[in-house]
């Protein structure tokens, strides 16, 4: 067997069994390395070196962890919650109900794709405002598995369809600069079209997320989320007004200085200058910070590793040779083959924008060998990305989810964010990204 396909393969199956990520992460690598005639000195060399690839990541994460700790010390995120349980207990009628219901979706998913384009702050703002909502979504019955599958969609969709915010780096910066550095001009193609039909995909999966999987309702225990979540927070205007000059603030300077690190310091002082943060509770409110994203930090280090070393044993080009070795001229199969094996790169290394370099190289010109058209190369190649994502345990898209929705420890990580997600939107995307590289 393939020592990559391998590695993944070990590394989903201790996932599945409740083994920690980082924990499946190291055992897969290490698997990985030695099936592929690594020696344990050498797998080990390459995994360290691997970890300072998710440093930056890391160090982001635990500076806006900060930033979102700050932010619920203004009491934003508890009025919007307060304001939703005052609607539920006015509510008289099951359509009430459901309607707010629907309104607490709605919300989330506006959030969740504002945090990729319109206030660039990824998965931060999850552990800001899930927490505080998890009393009123369990006095609705409101299946969390349902929740998990908004926020990813409007985690993922966003980057892989609209080129502004992070879609602008994962589709200007990284898809088409490698696919024109492999061969193939697409400057100027429409990379919305060449991804809207892969973006059909994943609105249908939410679609059917919403409507069949989770409509019914799930109970949880009110009593640990009155115990570990429903905190009185003090807020006026004035805290609530600073708060959204905070966010602002923090918006210009990341787009100004192109660091979501220092977007996130310049926030956090700005709560400090204000007096919502007192300057005695500032460095026990930055620890705290860091510590509530820390998991997902060390989740991205250890990832990083994980795809150095599968880097390193070079089979990720055996086993597109043999997906090519398969394939001979059939461009239906070439096309599902491409996907499936992106699919299992990005689930191992759990990072979309890390995926397209190593695919890039090799998908172009075997793409351009069997006649697909440059815009059908976007489709593909961008799919083949983002294929993953969402449904592995590594990926933020799926680790930030699990922060919120665990605060009170009753949402498991693997099968109530990962595998909802996965069925949900990998399938779907697996089948309109073939699709898309057919008909364009």
């Amino acid at each position: 067997m393939n020592a990559v396909v391998a590695a993944v393969a070990i590394m989903l199956v201790l996932s599945l069994c409740r083994i920690h990520v980082v924990v499946a992460l190291i055992i897969g690598a290490i698997s990985g390395g030695l099936l592929a005639g690594l020696s344990l000195e050498a797998t080990v060399e390459a995994f360290n070196n691997g970890l300072g690839g998710g440093a930056t990541v890391a160090l982001s994460y635990a500076t806006l962890g900060a930033f979102a700790v700050a932010i619920g010390k203004s009491g934003l995120a508890h009025a919007l919650a307060d304001r939703a349980l005052a609607l539920v207990g006015r509510q008289d009628d099951g359509s009430a109900a459901t309607g707010i219901r629907f309104l607490i979706i709605g919300l989330l998913l506006a959030v969740a794709i504002s945090s990729q384009n319109i206030l660039p702050i990824h998965i931060a703002f999850i552990p800001l405002v899930v927490p505080p909502l998890l009393y009123v979504m369990a006095k609705l019955n409101m299946d969390r598995r349902l929740v998990a599958c908004v926020l990813t969609f409007g985690l993922i969709t966003p980057y892989m369809f609209l080129p502004v915010g992070f879609g602008g780096i994962y589709l200007n910066e990284i898809l088409v600069a490698k696919i024109n550095a492999n061969g193939v001009d697409a400057s100027d193609l429409n990379v919305m079209k060449a991804m809207a039909l892969p973006a059909l995909g994943m609105l249908c999966g939410l679609l059917i997320a919403v409507f069949f999987s989770y409509r019914g309702g799930r109970a949880y225990d009110m009593d640990t989320i009155t115990k570990a979540e429903r905190v009185d927070a003090s807020y006026s205007p004035r805290t609530l007004v600073m708060a959204l000059v905070a966010i602002v603030t923090a918006f210009v300077v990341q787009l100004w200085l192109g660091s979501m690190i220092l977007g996130a310091l310049a926030g956090f002082v700005l709560f400090n200058l204000s007096g919502v943060v007192r300057w005695k509770e500032a460095d026990d409110l930055f620890t705290e910070g860091m510590k509530m994203l820390a998991m997902i930090g060390f989740i991205m280090i250890a990832a990083s590793g994980f795809a150095e070393v599968m880097r390193e044993t070079g089979e990720i080009a055996s086993l597109v040779d043999s997906s090519v070795a398969t394939i001979g001229e059939n461009k239906a199969l070439a096309a599902l083959l491409m996907l499936v094996v992106g699919l299992l790169i990005t689930m191992g290394i759990g990072s979309s924008f890390s995926t397209i370099p190593i695919i890039a190289a090799l998908y172009v010109p075997l793409a351009l060998q069997l006649g697909f058209s440059p815009l059908a190369i976007v489709a593909l190649v961008g799919t083949a990305g983002a294929l993953g994502d969402a449904g592995s345990p590594a990926s933020d898209s799926t680790l930030g989810p699990t922060a919120g929705l665990n605060a009170d420890g009753q949402h498991n990580h693997i099968w109530d964010t990962v595998v909802p997600t996965f069925l949900h939107y990998n399938l779907p995307l697996l089948g309109f990204g073939w699709l898309a590289a057919m008909v364009l």
